[in-house]
């Protein structure tokens, strides 16, 4: 890590929070990576086990509908690659939501360190171990958030079936949410505080902020999704190479080894870059919350303050 440091706890405005992210991604993106890969290792691992059975299965019944439709018997090895998928959308699912709360607890400690450090080097461990002394709170916080992903997608469904405007609310809502639950998250972490009252203060720093919140998270996500576009052209483009000389070769993509570890491969780069960008969008929410704490409660300003007061007597 750089010796660099950007206050984070300040009050900004929706400008300066986009600078202020950017410019903490740019002195810890390095370090924060080999954080990442260091604690991630099982997950990548089982993401690669899941890359492979959706591959498989995936391949195995496009290529079997195929011959099945001139008339073969294929109905043993059908039911076989569609178990495979059954097995790797199950695994991914659970692979996923283990994944998230720990990156989203990683990204948050690895946070709160670097303010508690100011920016000078510290070991991987003592973001870790902020992760495992919230272990409880986060694993319910992770509990909550099901259930209240749950009413989501039910009042999204709603709002997407007003024409025209239900889509803007809907993303709205969507944005909100985000900051809202990032917020809250980042807070139990910082604080220390329960489930409810994490989620109370995060919903009164976010409403009370609606729009800088809402717009912080529309933009830099979108700039996010840029950064892991960028990330997944070169595999993308690798695949879509192969593919392209593998259809024009008659290749059989159900007996090449070549092909499954290609496309898995491929599967799996763009499922960790994905499983990355959570780690970014909660560095947003980090960023975020030190703005609005400190425009509601006044601790880095008091403290100056405080300390000028010392200077001159």
């Amino acid at each position: 890590m750089q010796n660099k440091f950007t206050e984070l706890r300040i009050n900004r405005d929706f400008g300066d929070i986009l600078s202020v992210y950017f410019e903490f991604l740019k002195q810890n993106i390095k370090s924060f990576t080999n954080v990442f890969l260091r604690y991630n290792g099982i997950s990548l691992i089982g993401l690669l086990i899941v890359s492979y059975l959706l591959v498989s299965g995936f391949i195995g019944v496009f290529v079997y509908e195929g011959r099945n439709a001139y008339g073969g018997s294929t109905e043993i090895l059908e039911e076989k690659y569609t178990a495979y998928i059954i097995s790797g959308v199950v695994l991914f699912l659970v692979i996923f939501i283990i994944t998230t709360a720990l990156n989203y607890s990683l990204a948050s400690s690895y946070m709160i360190r670097y303010q508690e450090n100011k920016g000078q080097d510290f070991q991987p461990q003592e973001a870790w171990s902020l992760v495992k002394e919230r272990l409880g709170s986060i694993l319910l916080f992770v509990f909550c958030l099901i259930l209240m992903f749950i009413g989501l997608i039910v009042v999204s469904f709603i709002l997407l079936l007003v024409p025209f405007v239900g889509i803007f609310a809907y993303y709205i809502l969507l944005f909100f949410f985000i900051a809202w639950v990032g917020v809250s998250f980042f807070h139990m972490m910082q604080e220390d505080k329960g489930i409810v009252d994490s989620l109370k203060e995060g919903w009164n720093l976010v409403f009370d902020n609606f729009w800088k919140s809402v717009g912080t998270n529309f933009i830099l996500g979108i700039l996010n999704n840029l950064i892991q576009i960028v990330l997944d052209i070169i595999p993308f483009v690798i695949v879509g190479i192969y593919t392209f000389h593998a259809v024009e070769s008659n290749t059989d993509f159900s007996e090449s080894v070549l092909a499954t570890v290609i496309y898995t491969l491929g599967v799996w780069f763009a499922l960790a870059v994905g499983i990355y960008g959570y780690c970014l969008s909660q560095f947003v929410n980090g960023v975020l919350y030190y703005s609005l704490h400190e425009k509601k409660y006044n601790i880095y300003t008091r403290s100056k303050i405080e300390e000028i007061g010392k200077s001159s007597l």
